[in-house]
C-alpha cells in the first residue's frame, strides 16, 4: 500500500467519481488497518521533491485532518492519537515535515508549514518537540530565500495554534525579532516581507510583555506603520490587519500612535486601493468597539474618568475622523445590492459610522446633519443613497432628544422618497432607515411620538406597496414593517396597526408567492415579519389570525404533498417548509393562549400535528427544528390533550434526541421533551424511560456537542417536575451525571470569554436539574432519597458562589436551588446550610441585589432557609422536651387539661405548628378525652 500512495492520492482528486470513490475508500482502510504507516507514507509524499505536486498537496492535507478537527471530542481522539504513536514515527514524520520546508514547490511548502503548527499545537503543551522553534529561528537567517518564507510562515501559523503561556519569554522575544526584522523594508523580498507581516499578525498575542517595555513596543509599532507604506499591496493590506490587532488586543497602549496612525489610515482610506482602504476603517471600527466595551462596563460616562481605562480616542478624532468616513459613502458600486456578501468601502464605512455614533452619542449629530441636507437631493443618485446611509448608520447611540426633532422633519421626505425616487440604490437604503427608525425610535417608547395615529396610515401604505418593488427594496421593506410591529407589542388594544392587520398579512402572503421571491431574503424576510406582525398584534385580531391558520396549513401541505424536485428545488422546498412551520409556531403561540378563540382554533390541532408528521418524514435537518419548535408550541396550548399524539410522535422525539450530526434539532428536541413535560405531567410517566435512556446516552457521547449539554440536565429537572417522586428510578444515573458536570464545570473557570459563557450555561442547566428534582420530590415521602445528595449539591452551590464569575441567571438560578432544598428536605437541609462555607453570604448578596428577580427569589429562600432551620433546632428540643412532658402526663392523669394549658401557655402555639407529632403522641398515651379541642388543631 505504501507504494501505491501516490496514485491512491492522485485518483482521490479524480473527476471520476467511481475511481474518486475506490481512492478515498482505499485511503480510509490503510488508516484504519495501519495509522503509522499511513501517516509516514503521507508525510513521504509530501517531503518528496520528485513527486506529483497534486498527489504532495492532497497528502499534506490528509495529514493535517488526521491531526485536527473543528469538533470539539473529536479534536481530543486525534491528539491522543497522535500522542499515543511510538516517537520514533512520530519523530521520522517531523523529520519530513521539516525537510519540506526546503522544498522548490511553494504550495508543498505552504501545506507543510500548516501541518508543523498542528503539530506544534499538539506536543509543545507537553513539553515535546522542544528544538522545534530553535530549528525554526535557524532556518530565518538562512537562504536560500524560500526556505525562510516558509519558515516564517511557520512561525505564524505555530503562534495561531499554540497558546502564549507554552512558549517561554526567551523564544518569545526572538520570535518577534526574527519576524519583525524580516518585516523592514532593507530586506527587500516581498515574499519574506508578506509573510513576515502575516506572521507578526498572530505573533501579537505572545507580545504582551514586549509592548509593556517603552522601546520594544516603539519599534514593533514603527516597523508595523513603515510596512504600511510598502509598495506592495498585499504587504500594505497585512500591516494595516496588525493594526486592527493591536487596537483590540493593546488599545491601552495606543495614545502614543494615534495621531500618527489616523494620519496613515486617512491617507489610505482617501487613496489606497480598496483591500487596504477596508483595513484602515476597520481599525476605527476595532477602536470603537473597545471603548463601547469600556464605556458600557462603567456605565457610560462620556466626560471621563481616572478610572476608566477609556482613552476616548474616537471623541477626540471626531472632527477628522466623520468627514473621513463620510467621504467613503460615496464609493458606492452601481452592483453593490446585486451581489450578496460583497463588502465594499461604502459598506465598511457606514458601519464604522454607526459604531462611532454608539461610542460618543450626541455629539456625532452636528457633523453629519451638513452632510444630509448638502447631499439628500443631489441629482446624483450616489449623493442621496449617501445622505440617506448616513443618517440611518447614525440613529442607534444618540439621544432620543436629540434626534426625534430631526426625524420628524425627515421622515415624510423619506417615506415620499421610497415611493418615488427612481433609483433602487435610494430607494433600499431609504427603506433599511425607516427601519432603523423604527427599531430605535418607535413612536409607543416617546413622550412625543414619531408614528402617530395621523402618520401610521401613510407610513404603512408606502412600506406595503414598496413591497411591490424590486426584491431588495422589498426585502428592507418588510424589515422596516417588522420593526414598526415589534414596536407595538406592549400597547395593549390600542395598536395604530390592528385596523390594517388584514391588509398587512394579505400582503405579506402575497410577496411570498412572487416568482422574485428567493432572491435578496425577500421570501424569508416576508414570513419573519409576518410572524412578527402576528406575535405582536392585539386580542382584537385574533379573528384574523385564525383565518390565517388554514392558509398556511394548506402551503405547508402542498409542499409535503411535491414529488420529484430536483436538488435545487428540494432545498428551496425544505427552505419554505421551515419557514411555513415557524409561522404556524407563532400562531398556535398566539390562539393557544386566549381562552375565547383557543377552543375554535384547536379543532385544527390534529390537522397541523398531521401535517408536522409528514414533514418529518421528509428528513430535512432545518425543516426537524422547525417542526420540533411548532410542536413543543402545539403541546404547551394543547397540554394534556397532547397525550394523543405521542404514540405517532414518539419516533420522530426519539430520531431527534439521537442526531448528534445536526446538533441544533438535538437541542431543539431536548427543549421540547421539555415542553411535553409540562403540558402532559404525570402522564408522561410510559415515555420516561426510553426518554431518560436516550438523554443519558447523549450525554455519555463523545459525539455530542457540548451545546447540547446544559439543555439536557434542564431537562431532567423537567421530567422530575413532571412525573414527582417516580423520578425515582432515574436518581442513580441522573444524580451522578449531575454530580460529574458540575465538578467539570469548577475546572473551566476563568478561562476565555466564550468559554466563561458556556460554563454559565452549563451550571444553569445542571441548577435547574436539581431545582425540578427538589422541587418534584416536595411531600413526597420519599424526599429521604435526596438527603445524601444534599452536601454535594450545597459544595457545589459553595464553589460557584466563591469563584465570582457567575451571571445573573446562574445566580437566581443558584439562590432559587438553596431554597428549594430547604423547603423539600426541611430539617435534613437545615443544618447541612448552616455548615456550608457560603449560604449566608450568598443570601445575603442575593437579598440586596438590584435585579429584582434575584431579590424576590433570595427572600423566598430566606423564608424557607429559616423554616428549615427553625424546624430542625425545635425538632431535637421537642425531641428530648416531648419525653419530660409525657412523663408528667403519666404523673398527672387525672388533670391532663392542666398540664396541656401549662405547655402551651409557657411553650407557645409553635409547638403545634413545627411538632405536632409531639402532641399526638401525648394524646395518644395520655388517653384521655380531655384535649380533644388541641387534637382536632393539630
Amino acid at each position: 500500500m505504501a507504494m501505491e500512495v501516490t496514485q491512491v492520492l492522485l485518483n482521490a482528486q479524480s473527476v471520476d467519481g467511481a475511481v474518486r470513490n475506490h481512492a478515498e475508500e482505499s485511503l480510509k482502510q490503510f488508516q484504519e488497518q495501519n495509522l503509522p504507516g499511513f501517516l509516514l507514507s503521507l508525510s513521504g509524499e509530501l517531503a518528496n521533491n520528485e513527486k506529483p505536486v497534486d498527489s504532495r498537496k492532497l497528502a499534506g492535507l490528509v495529514l493535517k485532518n488526521a491531526l485536527d478537527a473543528k469538533e470539539q471530542h473529536r479534536k481530543l481522539e486525534l491528539v491522543q492519537r497522535w500522542l499515543s504513536l511510538d516517537v520514533a514515527v512520530r519523530s521520522q514524520i517531523k523529520a519530513c515535515l521539516l525537510q519540506t520546508l526546503s522544498s522548490p514547490v511553494s504550495d508543498a511548502r505552504s501545506t507543510a508549514s500548516q501541518v508543523i503548527a498542528k503539530v506544534a499545537g499538539i506536543e509543545l503543551p507537553q513539553k515535546q518537540w522542544p528544538e522545534l522553534i530553535g530549528s525554526l529561528l535557524s532556518n530565518v537567517h538562512q537562504l536560500p530565500v524560500h526556505v525562510k518564507q516558509a519558515t516564517l510562515e511557520t512561525l505564524g501559523y505555530l503562534c495561531e495554534e499554540v497558546s502564549p503561556d507554552v512558549v517561554d519569554q526567551d523564544q518569545v522575544n526572538k520570535i518577534l525579532t526574527a519576524v519583525v526584522q524580516s518585516m523592514s523594508a532593507s530586506e527587500g523580498n516581498n515574499e519574506i516581507r508578506l509573510a513576515a507581516t502575516r506572521a507578526l499578525y498572530n505573533a501579537l498575542s505572545f507580545a504582551q510583555a514586549n509592548f509593556s517595555n517603552d522601546m520594544e513596543r516603539d519599534y514593533i509599532m514603527r516597523v508595523v506603520c513603515e510596512t504600511t507604506l510598502s509598495p506592495e499591496v498585499k504587504i500594505r493590506q497585512a500591516a494595516f490587519e496588525c493594526l486592527v490587532s493591536i487596537s483590540s488586543t493593546y488599545y491601552e497602549k495606543l495614545a502614543h500612535y494615534i495621531q500618527d496612525i489616523f494620519n496613515i489610515t486617512a491617507k489610505a482610506v482617501r487613496e489606497d486601493e480598496e483591500p487596504v482602504a477596508l483595513q484602515a476603517v476597520e481599525f476605527w471600527s476595532s477602536v470603537c468597539d473597545e471603548e463601547i466595551d469600556i464605556l458600557e462596563e462603567y456605565g457610560g460616562d462620556f466626560t471621563g474618568d481616572s478610572d476608566i481605562p477609556c482613552f476616548y480616542f474616537i471623541k477626540q478624532a471626531l472632527p477628522a475622523l466623520v468627514p473621513m468616513l463620510l467621504e467613503t459613502l460615496l464609493k458606492q458600486e452601481e452592483d453593490q445590492d446585486q451581489d450578496e456578501g460583497v463588502w465594499n468601502l461604502a459598506m465598511a464605512g457606514g458601519t464604522c459610522l454607526g459604531l462611532v455614533a454608539r461610542t460618543v452619542g450626541d455629539d456625532i449629530v452636528p457633523l453629519v446633519i451638513p452632510f444630509i441636507e448638502e447631499n439628500i437631493t443631489k441629482p446624483d443618485w450616489r449623493q442621496r443613497e449617501a445622505a440617506t446611509y448616513a443618517f440611518g448608520s447614525v440613529l442607534e447611540g444618540p439621544s432620543p432628544d436629540k434626534l426625534v426633532p430631526i426625524v420628524n422633519v425627515a421622515l415624510n421626505f423619506m417615506l415620499t422618497a421610497l415611493t418615488n425616487d427612481p433609483n433602487s440604490h435610494v430607494k433600499d437604503t431609504t427603506a433599511w432607515t425607516l427601519g432603523r427608525i423604527f427599531e430605535f425610535l418607535h413612536g409607543s417608547t416617546m413622550e412625543t411620538p414619531i408614528i402617530t395615529q395621523a402618520n401610521c396610515q401613510q407610513i404603512v401604505t408606502v412600506l406595503l406597496q414598496s413591497m411591490k418593488d424590486g426584491p431588495n427594496v422589498a426585502e428592507k421593506a418588510c424589515g422596516a414593517l417588522y420593526f414598526l410591529a415589534q414596536g407595538y407589542e406592549d400597547v395593549g388594544s390600542n395598536s395604530p396597526l390592528t385596523p390594517h392587520f388584514q391588509e398587512i398579512v394579505q400582503s405579506l402572503l402575497t410577496v411570498t408567492h412572487r416568482e422574485d421571491a428567493g432572491e435578496s431574503r425577500l421570501i424569508t424576510a416576508a414570513y419573519e415579519t409576518l410572524n412578527e406582525v402576528v406575535r405582536c398584534s392585539t386580542d382584537e385580531t385574533a379573528p384574523m389570525v385564525l383565518q390565517l391558520v388554514p392558509v398556511i396549513m394548506m402551503e405547508l401541505h402542498q409542499t409535503v404533498e411535491s414529488q420529484r424536485l430536483s436538488s435545487d428545488e428540494r432545498e428551496k422546498q425544505n427552505e419554505l417548509q421551515g419557514l411555513l412551520c415557524g409561522c404556524l409556531q407563532v400562531i398556535i403561540q398566539k390562539l393557544g393562549s386566549l381562552e375565547p378563540i383557543k377552543y375554535t382554533f384547536m379543532q385544527f390541532a390534529d390537522q397541523i400535528m398531521n401535517l408536522f408528521l409528514r414533514v418529518f418524514a421528509c428528513r430535512s435537518a432545518t425543516v426537524h427544528e422547525e417542526a420540533m419548535l411548532a410542536i413543543g408550541a402545539l403541546a404547551y396550548a394543547t397540554g394534556p390533550d397532547f397525550m394523543k399524539y405521542m404514540p405517532e410522535f414518539y419516533k420522530y422525539l426519539e430520531m431527534g434526541l439521537q442526531n448528534f450530526e445536526e446538533y441544533q434539532v438535538c437541542a431543539v428536541t431536548v427543549g421540547v421533551v421539555g415542553d411535553i413535560c409540562r403540558a402532559l405531567e404525570d402522564k408522561v410517566l410510559p415515555y420516561c424511560d426510553g426518554i431518560m435512556t436516550q438523554l443519558l446516552k447523549d450525554l455519555s457521547s463523545n459525539q455530542l456537542h457540548r451545546s447540547v449539554k446544559p439543555p439536557i440536565f434542564s431537562c431532567f429537572g423537567d421530567i422530575a417536575l413532571a412525573v414527582g417522586e417516580n423520578f425515582e428510578k432515574y436518581l442513580m444515573y441522573a444524580m451522578p451525571m449531575l454530580q460529574s458536570a458540575a465538578e467539570l464545570s469548577a475546572h473551566t473557570s476563568g478561562a476565555d470569554d466564550e468559554m466563561a459563557e458556556y460554563t454559565n450555561l452549563l451550571r444553569n442547566g445542571i441548577l435547574e436539574a436539581y431545582s425540578g428534582i427538589f422541587q418534584g420530590f416536595k411531600n413526597s415521602p420519599k424526599t429521604q432519597l435526596l438527603i445524601p445528595y444534599a452536601p454535594h449539591i450545597l459544595q457545589f452551590l459553595d464553589s460557584i458562589y466563591m469563584e465570582k464569575d457567575m451571571d445573573d441567571v446562574v445566580m437566581k438560578t443558584a439562590i432559587g436551588v438553596l431554597g428549594d432544598l430547604a423547603d423539600t428536605l426541611g430539617s435534613n437541609a437545615g443544618s447541612l446550610i448552616q455548615q456550608s462555607l457560603s449560604s449566608k453570604d450568598f443570601l445575603n448578596e442575593c437579598l440586596l441585589s438590584e435585579d429584582h428577580l434575584i431579590k424576590e427569589s433570595a427572600e423566598w429562600a430566606k423564608l424557607a432557609i429559616t423554616r428549615a432551620i427553625s424546624s430542625g433546632s425545635m425538632s431535637c428540643m421537642f425531641t428530648a422536651s416531648s419525653q419530660v412532658i409525657i412523663a408528667i402526663v403519666r404523673q398527672q392523669r387525672s388533670d391532663l387539661q392542666v398540664v396541656t394549658n401549662f405547655c402551651i401557655s409557657t411553650m407557645g402555639s409553635l409547638i403545634f405548628a413545627s411538632t405536632p407529632w409531639v402532641w399526638v403522641s401525648i394524646c395518644q398515651k395520655g388517653g384521655s378525652g380531655a384535649v380533644t379541642g388541641p387534637r382536632k388543631w393539630v
